[in-house]
């Protein structure tokens, strides 16, 4: 450290989104000294960065908010099943404003490297400007997608026009007005942006390498009766979602799909088609665990994807083949019709790979795309990468990259926490629900946890905290075995790290169930925090 002066803090938090803000209440709340760096100029995380046309939650907004208030649930109220980016960030911040936390936030801040300091017992975190901190817990809230995803394609740097990642898209307005339009990637936000783009846009050429199943939102504003009747229902809602298993209030058909007869298993499925959002997934449920079930749903959105795109060659090269919902599942507005546009073009670019950049557009091995924008909805480094951007390093100097072999061989215990890597947590870190369940209930369930652990912590005069390694090996081969009972694992993905070229793969989501998972969690810290190495400052408990 030299001779700079050292602040400190009980606690750094990483990231002011939902798991930021959520972390930095509870833990003021507590009477914990606590700062949280952004990196951004405000709060949102993901919702912070992710500005591009059409951006918008497939989680339903009566369910993806904070349901640790009933006096915020009946202060805030949607205007849209599905609310769009602009609405959520609104929404954050209004809670950032509601519980007094701004004044706590460092923005325009990266931590570039937190160590843990072995002498003081401490993570001595370093700040891109230069600044250093210590505290006594590090807790990361960035998030599974925040490390964006732009391939090594040649030549983009020559490129004459103006180019985009949807992860990272400019605040101010991107006119597409009288343009040529070319957007790399169909994922998530390529199926939201395309639609919108496209009625702006003179021409709009897609590049796909992958097609997708994606799923009709069916998108409507809410009536004043319905949000009367969500608000007074708060406590029952709230009780489903966090006793689900996958934090959302719906009950999955515990029919296989195969048990059916042709005629009504095609009613069931196009009753959820009706429905839009997220219906269809629990039609069955063995939708991932059966390959004949799989196939029957993945045969279903083929056919409505042949129905919808009238062009019979679009089509075909918008049919997926792989087995539905191993890759992220999808809602869309009009995705597929806006395939029926003269202005739009389908470049599928596995049969034409793309070679290069040019200084007007791209070159696949067939053709020369003349463009005036470049977009890349390419996704994420998800999971690990956005931990892996950061040098962090526990006992002996041991980075968190080198712990995890570059993701080869991640284990942690609960998903909270890994050995070597003292008052180190992680909220939806790598080997939890995270990303499979609705977000934001999982980040309570996982703040909660945290903040009663460093209560608990506190009042037992414990300095240190962690996992015996053989506690994060058992459970890192429970959510191993638990994942290669599903279809999950055999599909390309970046839920395995197939979006990353030299990622190793591995599937880091617990598909156990989040009311599981809760359980297990709350069984850890009720029996004293069982598979910890719990530390006062020369004993051992």
């Amino acid at each position: 450290m030299g001779s700079q002066t050292v602040n400190e803090v009980d606690a750094v938090v990483l990231g002011a989104g939902f798991a930021g803000l959520y972390m930095l209440h509870q833990l003021r709340s507590n009477g914990f000294s606590t700062i949280v760096y952004e990196a951004g100029d405000g709060v949102g995380g993901v919702w912070y960065w992710n500005r591009y046309p059409g951006a918008r939650c497939d989680i339903e907004s009566i369910y993806y908010n904070y349901t640790f208030s009933k006096e915020l649930y009946e202060e805030w109220t949607w205007t849209s099943r599905f609310p769009e980016q602009e609405e959520i960030l609104r929404y954050l911040n209004y809670v950032t404003d509601r519980f007094q936390l701004r004044e706590s936030i460092q923005f325009n801040t990266r931590v570039h490297a937190a160590h843990f300091d072995e002498e003081q017992n401490k993570w001595l975190i370093h700040l891109n400007d230069g600044q250093q901190i210590l505290t006594k817990y590090f807790i990361t809230g960035i998030g599974c997608l925040s490390a964006a995803n732009i391939p090594n394609i040649q030549g983009l740097q020559q490129f004459h026009g103006k180019w985009y990642h949807t992860g990272h898209w400019p605040h101010e307005n991107v006119n597409f007005k009288g343009k040529r339009v070319g957007i790399i990637g169909t994922g998530s936000s390529g199926i939201q942006a395309i639609p919108v783009i496209a009625k702006e846009a003179a021409h709009l050429t897609v590049f796909q390498r992958t097609p997708q199943y994606t799923i009709p939102a069916r998108n409507h504003p809410y009536d004043n009766d319905f949000i009367k009747e969500t608000k007074q229902n708060f406590e029952t809602l709230k009780h489903a979602m966090r006793n689900s298993v996958s934090g959302t209030p719906f009950a999955q058909n515990q029919q296989s799909a195969m048990e059916d007869s042709d005629d009504r298993r095609l009613e069931v499925f196009e009753e959820a088609w009706a429905q839009g959002g997220f219906a269809f997934s629990v039609t069955y449920h063995d939708l991932l665990t059966n390959e004949q079930s799989n196939e029957q749903a993945a045969e279903f959105i083929r056919s409505k994807i042949r129905q919808t795109v009238k062009d019979p060659i679009v089509a075909e090269r918008l049919c997926p083949t792989y087995m539905y919902g191993t890759k992220r599942q999808v809602l869309d507005s009009d995705y597929f019709e806006t395939y029926n546009r003269d202005n739009v073009l389908l470049v599928d670019v596995k049969a034409s790979p793309i070679q290069r950049i040019t200084e007007t557009g791209i070159q696949t091995s067939d053709d020369q795309y003349d463009l005036d924008i470049i977009i890349f909805a390419t996704g994420y480094d998800g999971m690990t990468g956005p931990l892996f951007k950061i040098d962090i390093r526990g006992r002996g100097g041991v980075t968190l990259k080198e712990k995890w072999e570059n993701g080869a061989s991640v284990q942690t215990y609960l998903g909270l926490t890994t050995a070597g890597f003292p008052n180190l947590f992680m909220i939806t870190g790598p080997e939890s629900p995270s990303v499979l369940v609705n977000m934001p209930v999982a980040i309570e369930q996982h703040v909660e946890w945290i903040a009663q652990c460093i209560n608990y912590l506190r009042e037992h005069d414990i300095e240190i905290m962690e996992p015996f390694e053989e506690a994060e090996i058992a459970w890192s081969k429970h959510c191993r075995e638990i994942a290669n009972e599903t279809l999950y694992v055999k599909g390309d993905s970046w839920y395995t790290g197939a979006n990353i070229e030299g990622k190793p793969r591995s599937f880091l989501i617990y598909l156990g169930g989040f009311d599981y998972y809760t359980k297990r969690c709350n069984e850890v810290a009720q029996n004293h925090y069982e598979g910890f190495k719990l530390m006062k400052l020369k004993s051992i408990s």
